[in-house]
């Protein structure tokens, strides 16, 4: 069991940059494939990225290539989400989400965080 707690959301303006941390409880933290997630208003969730295991390979969508990196420390259970040159249709609540394999869908993951909005003003 994993429990996931998403921090570091706000109102940032357009060209901005914000890091969202998701802080995992339980000693297996290390074993999980840990993605990111969002949603806006009347769309579907969609998949931001994920990283590995140990954080050596990550994986991202298209739309946040170049802008997006995904990170996490082990040791601490953290993972994190640096987001730069943030656009106005980058607003949306970002999750985070545990999974055992990987996977760009939202049903592969097993565990998620309560979610963190993040609004970009233009």
């Amino acid at each position: 069991q994993v429990q996931l707690v998403e921090s570091g959301g706000g109102l940032v303006q357009a060209g901005g940059s914000l890091r969202l941390s998701c802080a995992a409880s339980g000693r297996t933290f290390s074993t999980y494939i840990m993605a990111w997630f969002r949603q806006a208003p009347g769309k579907v969730r969609e998949f931001v990225g994920r990283s590995s295991w140990s954080g050596d390979r990550t994986y991202y969508a298209d739309f946040v290539k170049g802008r997006f990196t995904i990170s996490r420390d082990n040791a601490k259970n953290t993972a994190y989400l640096q987001m730069n040159s943030l656009k106005p249709e980058d607003t949306a609540v970002y999750y985070c989400a545990a999974g055992q394999y990987v996977g760009t869908y939202s049903y592969e993951y097993n565990y998620w965080g309560q979610g963190t909005q993040v609004t970009v003003s233009s």
